[in-house]
């Protein structure tokens, strides 16, 4: 059998037996469908609501920030530290 046969036959074996990949999705909730509209039921906020969320997001991101900063620093002393020791 000459090497282009059995390289097609091979590819026929190989097709037959892939999983038909079209089909895993039919039958899911999601989609993007004509008539589907995404209801959200999100709850009112006051200003003052608002204002206080803001500043707490605020907090939470600085307090991020220097974490990060003084992990940073921490490596950056240990790096200098050890490359002191060599």
């Amino acid at each position: 059998m000459p090497s282009g046969e059995s390289m097609l036959s091979t590819i026929k074996s190989n097709k037959s037996v892939m999983l038909d990949k079209s089909k895993r999705f039919r039958k899911t909730l999601g989609g993007y469908g004509k008539n589907k509209k995404t209801q959200y039921n999100l709850p009112k906020a006051s200003a003052e609501q608002l204002l206080m969320i803001r500043e707490n997001l605020k907090k939470e991101h600085r307090f991020l920030w220097l974490k990060v900063v003084g992990l940073f620093i921490v490596i950056i002393m240990g790096l200098v530290w050890l490359f002191t020791l060599v």
